[in-house]
């Protein structure tokens, strides 16, 4: 065969490439760098990363049927799996006994949720259908697994902004939420100390804890069902305290797995005619005001219980209510020991910040049940 009919066949790639592809590779090459270099979330923004990267590469045929794309889409986003797997493990590392020795925490998990509600008003106010808009604000949770979850079910045409953008935000927990804590508290207030005197927690109701909240939140939110019965199940199989085999699995090789193809199947829908345009940027804007939102919400709920506890009460712990467990938890406990070493606030705001989780799947379901009803 003569050499000038190949050499079309050999640079078809190049010869298809556009501007819109070396642009996505760039945002992939990027996402490298903040995972590398920065550690910021590397675990899931690696494989994003690559994802991306390798979607702008034209011609492989990865999104063809039975390609590596497509087949991952299919069997874990298309059908929520690969989300409610990584719940499993994420429940398999919470210890609740905190929550459950201070239930008064559950009112600043659900403060830490308003950034999600008064998101969507302001998206449908910018004229977002009301799924987009919901699958816009629940990026506020700061909750990677639901926003996907919501998202798929509701908007899948932005799976990919909202993915990313929950995922970087979560990362960038440290970097966003300092000044808005010194911002909005005084010195005195973050320099308040916590006496931590808790209840005991006994065994049986830390195991009775994940069966009552998936019966209670299923028959209540059924859309919210499949999302926290896999949080209480991974849960379960850490204070039953006999099955380690499956909860050492759950947290190390299932999460881990779910997680790889995850990112992997996420970066592959961020192709350059899917996510340069203008939604994509507008839902990442949002997406940052969505989670300004509930850390201020939070910290002003916290400032309010602490005016109604006579200074008994650390309003920092009000911004551990979002959901990202355990960096948010930390990261008000660190804030603290900056103003006094010797203030330890640790457990009252990992208590806040499992009540974070709870709240930002019970956000979910409940903008699940919400935007089905009102479309049919």
């Amino acid at each position: 065969m003569d050499f000038s009919q190949l050499l079309p066949e050999l640079t078809k790639g190049l010869s298809n490439f556009t501007l819109g592809n070396a642009v996505m590779i760039l945002v992939g090459l990027v996402l490298v760098g903040l995972a590398v270099i920065k550690e910021y979330e590397p675990v899931l923004l690696l494989p994003i990363a690559f994802g991306c990267i390798l979607a702008n590469i034209p011609i492989t045929g990865m999104w063809d049927e039975g390609g590596l794309f497509r087949v991952l889409y299919n069997a874990g986003i298309g059908n929520e799996l690969f989300p409610l797997l990584i719940f499993v493990g994420v429940g398999a590392m919470i210890d609740f006994s905190p929550l459950l020795s201070q239930p008064r925490m559950v009112l600043l998990g659900a403060a830490g949720q308003f950034g999600i509600f008064g998101t969507l008003i302001l998206a449908t106010l910018l004229r977002f259908p009301l799924n987009q808009a919901a699958s816009i604000g629940i990026i506020g949770a700061i909750d990677g697994p639901t926003s996907i979850y919501v998202a798929q079910k509701l908007a899948p045409e932005l799976l990919a902004p909202i993915a990313v953008a929950a995922y970087s935000y979560m990362s960038l927990v440290p970097i966003i939420q300092p000044p808005l804590m010194r911002l909005l508290t005084t010195r005195e207030e973050r320099m308040i100390r916590m006496e931590y005197a808790p209840r005991p927690v006994s065994r049986r109701a830390l195991v009775l804890f994940p069966i009552v909240v998936t019966l209670t939140v299923g028959l209540l939110v059924p859309e919210a069902t499949p999302l926290i019965s896999m949080l209480m199940l991974g849960n379960l199989l850490r204070e039953s305290r006999v099955v380690d085999r499956l909860r050492m699995a759950a947290e190390n090789e299932i999460v881990n797995i779910a997680t790889l193809f995850l990112g992997l199947a996420i970066g592959a829908t961020m192709t350059a005619d899917s996510f340069l345009n203008l939604a994509t940027i507008q839902v990442l804007i949002l997406g940052l005001l969505a989670f300004a939102l509930d850390t201020v919400a939070g910290l002003l709920f916290g400032k309010l219980m602490a005016r109604l506890s006579g200074g008994k009460i650390n309003p920092l712990i009000g911004a551990a209510g979002i959901s990202a467990f355990p960096m948010a938890g930390r990261l008000a406990a660190k804030v603290a020991q900056e103003e006094d070493f010797e203030n330890f606030i640790l457990m009252h705001a990992m208590g806040a910040n499992t009540a974070g989780q709870l709240g930002s799947v019970m956000a979910g379901g409940i903008l699940l049940a919400l935007v089905t009803a009102i479309l049919g």
